[in-house]
């Protein structure tokens, strides 16, 4: 049996064409997102750092692969793309000063952090995750780029550390909620 449904061609009027920045990161900021601290010794020794609220877990599971979309204007990205692995922490409850601090330009992303490394990635203390990862694949995507990070090897720490969100323009613990 085929039931045929009839719909009505009238458009909406709840729908706006303003996709201008600032209405886009107003609509996108009321969806909250964890915050990936991404991180790695480069070949000359230096750490680099940058936060991404734009990471995405469970993109695959064979292989396992995470995502994260970073602006074409960063100069860190071109840093860590170039290492061996990259350290993911997706920080956890109470460390919104350590997301700015490593979002800041200009400055010692590292300074007081503490930090652990494996295969040169870079994992911060008290994180909810720690994910090491490498380049799996990379496209561009307007104004970003989004890459594919296959996890090498991963700690989970869930149990004693919420995760940190981003929301409405707000890093905010989800016990809160």
């Amino acid at each position: 049996m085929t039931t045929t449904v009839q719909a009505h061609l009238q458009s909406t009027t709840q729908l706006s064409n303003d996709l201008s920045p600032l209405a886009l990161r107003g609509a996108f900021g009321q969806f909250p997102s964890g915050v990936a601290a991404l991180a790695a010794y480069t070949q000359d020794g230096v750490a680099q750092g940058m936060v991404a609220s734009s990471f995405t877990v469970g993109v695959s599971l064979e292989p396992p692969l995470v995502s994260v979309a970073v602006q074409n204007t960063s100069t860190t990205w071109p840093l860590l793309r170039e290492t061996n692995r990259i350290g993911v922490s997706i920080l956890g409850e109470g460390q919104g000063a350590i997301a700015r601090q490593m979002a800041a330009k200009g400055s010692d992303r590292f300074a007081g952090l503490n930090i652990e490394t494996n295969n040169g990635a870079i994992f911060v203390a008290e994180s909810a995750l720690w994910l090491e990862t490498s380049i799996y694949n990379e496209f561009p995507a307007g104004d970003h780029a989004v890459a594919l990070l296959e996890v090498h090897n991963l700690a989970d720490f869930t149990d004693v550390h919420e995760p940190l969100v981003f929301h409405k323009s707000q890093f905010r613990n989800i016990r809160d909620h």
